[in-house]
């Protein structure tokens, strides 16, 4: 596996994880600096290509907002989304989590 893949799949994670925590939705903002906590600092356009490639893979929703002239999304996890967040399920391109002691 290539180093850029385990990074990906890590913050695909994160991203997922961060969701759970934040009651399910939040905004590319709050994600990207959720992902910055955890040693992930990436651009929001990174952000923003994770946000949809999640959203392809039916793990979140993507609410297109426009606020004074600039688009941004506000995320929702799914239900598989959170399956996937707690380890129940796996899709490619995410990381697995740990298991929980």
């Amino acid at each position: 596996m290539m180093r850029q893949d385990i990074f990906t799949k890590d913050q695909r994670l994160v991203i997922l994880r961060s969701l759970e925590e934040c009651g399910y939705d939040a905004n590319e903002s709050i994600l990207n600096d959720c992902l910055d906590m955890y040693g992930h600092d990436i651009s929001r356009d990174l952000v923003r290509n994770h946000l949809l490639w999640l959203e392809e893979q039916g793990l979140i929703t993507l609410a297109r907002l426009n606020n004074n002239g600039k688009d941004f999304f506000v995320a929702t996890i799914t239900q598989r989304g959170l399956d996937v967040a707690q380890g129940r399920a796996f899709v490619d391109g995410v990381k697995k989590p740990s298991p929980k002691i």
